[in-house]
């Protein structure tokens, strides 16, 4: 199976073939071991102004296991619930309601779940802004940083409006707007149009990055929550053309309406 396969079967499998489009791909700046392999461990590079370089591609180190449990290393009463969103959770659970997530039918994933998705994603950092490309259904996000503000009318989305800053070494992103459509999990974990995600970027080292992430959304949860994810460079490729709806076959084979 391709990295254009379905991603719902992606997630089963929980891996992602090591998948390649350029030879001899000149990459500048990796600092290497002695036997020429980019070194993971050496220090975050930094831009000339100091702050941390986030720029490359990463992915999920556990692969697919956040995005298909987004509190799997919680206990599970860390939720804290709105009754309604845990009726609805557990009605999900057991996968009898597949076809109705949205990524069944080719739509996008939400923000926290799109990066915890078994698919690579680019940062293109500017002093302005950066740019989050994920080659998971071609999508994109747009992170400012110049202080501006989203109006309280924003046309609702599936990837929200994201702004950020800088808090010493780590890049805060607050993201609002969300159209309540997307999950948080391919369990089923809902959201609504209230939802308030806080990302927290940290480059700890050449090739690990740390995100923290905190769900605030309070007609589902009755106070907000937090989880970690750990995800890892991939120097020396580039991502590829993922066509969702290109040969689907899967969907008939889903539960659900």
């Amino acid at each position: 199976m391709n990295r254009t396969g379905s991603f719902l079967a992606i997630l089963i499998i929980a891996t992602v073939p090591a998948l390649a489009q350029w030879l001899n791909v000149p990459t500048k700046g990796i600092p290497r071991t002695e036997d020429g392999k980019p070194d993971l461990s050496a220090p975050a590079p930094r831009l000339s102004d100091g702050r941390p370089d986030l720029a490359g591609i990463w992915e999920p180190r556990e692969g697919g296991k956040y995005a298909k449990d987004i509190v799997a290393d919680l206990k599970p009463e860390g939720v804290p619930y709105q009754p309604w969103a845990k009726a609805l959770f557990d009605s999900r659970v057991d996968g009898t309601h597949g076809r109705e997530d949205p990524t069944a039918s080719c739509l996008p994933e939400g923000v926290p779940k799109v990066n915890a998705s078994p698919y690579p994603w680019k940062i293109v950092q500017t002093p302005g802004f950066l740019v989050i490309v994920y080659e998971v259904f071609s999508l994109w996000r747009q992170i400012f940083l110049d202080g501006r503000e989203l109006v309280p009318d924003a046309n609702p989305a599936w990837l929200g409006y994201s702004t950020g800053k800088w808090e010493a070494n780590t890049l805060v992103v607050d993201t609002r707007g969300f159209n309540g459509k997307a999950s948080l999990d391919q369990l089923g974990r809902p959201t609504t149009d209230s939802l308030h995600v806080i990302e927290r970027f940290h480059r700890k080292d050449f090739g690990h990055m740390n995100l923290q992430i905190t769900i605030d959304d309070p007609k589902a949860y009755t106070k907000p929550w937090t989880v970690s994810e750990e995800v890892i460079l991939r120097p020396e490729t580039e991502l590829l053309e993922f066509i969702c709806n290109e040969n689907e076959k899967d969907v008939k084979h889903l539960a659900g309406k």
